[in-house]
């Protein structure tokens, strides 16, 4: 049987996030979604059929997302999987925190939704619920079971932050006991819900774990969690001096919609009106600049610009005055394949 599809986070991929809402059952710690900027619509079926007409150029090559907010939460949700497929998308995920509300395992097929991708953040209730609620962790544990027993492929995303940075090495074997087939580790960005609560300088939230901490965890425990027959995608976050920077908003087609018609490139932009494209009835517009697009053809010895802007407390800086290191494009990952 052929290997079913995903997000893909490198070079050339073609990926939609699709907000259908921003309505969640959850209030995570570390959300990131902003109202204020993402706007509060569920966006209704016939909106979202528009919506995603306006992305049909690339359709065949595009891996579309379904997110929120919670977007089990969304009444018409497998009739949007219906349609997606319809329309010829060449993957179709939908990003869940494991509640799958309006029973949508039983309104769905393995063969119209590529994967289930729940979120998780600790091995074990003691470490993810203080980030994610009181039950979360039985509650998506409970739904990944049911996801597996009916066929459909599930993938895990793990946020790291100084919370649970310490137990990230203890998740290969509940992933393998889940039956779990892709493992996103994903890096706490300052946006969102860690913006807000954040109790230091703008460049910085507690949250946040330090490079020497990342280099020493991260790569190591996807290694070793790959080497245990999973594929795991992570990000790099910090490049040595002289290796290579690439924006994904140069080499990749990234496209994050949200309710209110804001379409984004970039995730780090995502707190601030720098949206690059505006989505309405009519179709896809651009934005009228200075705008983030314009922001991706700007070269710094930092690397990625909007890191530089948004959370420069994670770059270090020589006597010279340069800095040490380069932050990697969050959208460009690392992919461990199982042997």
């Amino acid at each position: 049987m052929a290997r079913k599809r995903t997000v893909a986070f490198s070079r050339n991929a073609v990926n939609l996030f699709f907000h259908l809402l921003t309505r969640c059952n959850l209030n995570c710690r570390h959300c990131y979604i902003n109202p204020d900027q993402h706007g509060t619509r569920t966006l209704p079926l016939e909106t979202v059929r528009r919506w995603l007409s306006a992305f049909q150029d690339r359709r065949r090559e595009t891996n579309l997302v379904l997110l929120g907010g919670e977007p089990t939460l969304h009444r018409d949700l497998a009739r949007i999987i219906r349609l997606a497929r319809e329309m010829g998308f060449g993957s179709v995920t939908v990003d869940t925190n494991g509640y799958l509300f309006h029973d949508i395992l039983e309104r769905v097929t393995p063969a119209e939704v590529d994967y289930f991708s729940f979120s998780l953040d600790g091995p074990t209730p003691a470490i993810n619920d203080p980030l994610r609620g009181e039950g979360a962790f039985d509650v998506c544990v409970a739904g990944i079971r049911r996801a597996v027993a009916r066929g459909f492929s599930a993938s895990l995303i793990y946020t790291v932050s100084s919370a649970n940075i310490d137990h990230l090495d203890r998740m290969g074997p509940l992933l393998m006991d889940l039956g779990v087939e892709r493992f996103f580790i994903q890096v706490i960005g300052l946006r969102g819900q860690s913006a807000v609560k954040q109790a230091g300088p703008p460049s910085y939230a507690p949250e946040q774990v330090s490079r020497e901490q990342w280099i020493r965890v991260v790569p190591q425990v996807a290694e070793s969690i790959a080497d245990g027959g999973l594929t795991v995608v992570y990000p790099k976050v910090f490049l040595a001096r002289g290796e290579a920077f690439a924006c994904a908003g140069r080499v990749a087609d990234n496209y994050f919609v949200f309710p209110n018609g804001r379409v984004y490139r970039c995730p780090l932009c995502e707190d601030y009106p720098l949206h690059s494209l505006v989505i309405r009835d009519q179709g896809l517009t651009p934005a009228p600049p200075i705008n983030e697009a314009d922001l991706f053809e700007l070269s710094i010895p930092e690397g990625c610009v909007m890191n530089r802007l948004v959370q420069p407390g994670n770059i270090g800086y020589g006597p010279d005055g340069q800095p040490l290191y380069q932050i990697a494009c969050c959208l460009l990952k690392e992919e461990l394949q199982p042997e």
